[in-house]
């Protein structure tokens, strides 16, 4: 359904440790990297950018957005809110069932260094 999705950094440096080990725990890699922007997933595919705004402005959140990544099941939610907290990370909402979204919903919270507030989900029924 998308592209990419970006978001903003005031520090790369501090960004990269972040989101390395995150994206790592939901099966993606950087496949590009410069002095002020790293792109995660696939070249032609679906993407994740981590930049410093174009504008020279300070990066800032949205109140209200979020950004969810689609894990593969339960133990990949799990490890993407323990990376994440682990490196820098703040919890936004411990793993678990979301059973108000639907009867199979599974997700975690978090927010990175920069404030953005980030979700990994699974959407299958445990097992």
């Amino acid at each position: 359904m998308y592209s990419h999705v970006t978001v903003g950094t005031n520090d790369m440096t501090r960004a990269r440790d972040f989101y390395g080990p995150v994206m790592a725990a939901l099966g993606k890699q950087s496949f590009t990297e410069g002095e002020r922007h790293t792109g995660y997933g696939e070249p032609g595919g679906e993407q994740f950018w981590v930049l410093s705004p174009f504008d020279g402005k300070p990066a800032s959140v949205g109140n209200g957005s979020h950004v969810a990544f689609l894990a593969a099941d339960r133990v990949m939610v799990d490890a993407f809110h323990a990376a994440a907290l682990e490196n820098g990370g703040t919890d936004e909402g411990m793993p678990g069932p979301r059973p108000h979204y639907h009867a199979n919903y599974y997700g975690a919270y978090v927010r990175d260094p920069d404030g953005n507030k980030l979700q990994a989900v699974c959407h299958r029924a445990e097992g």
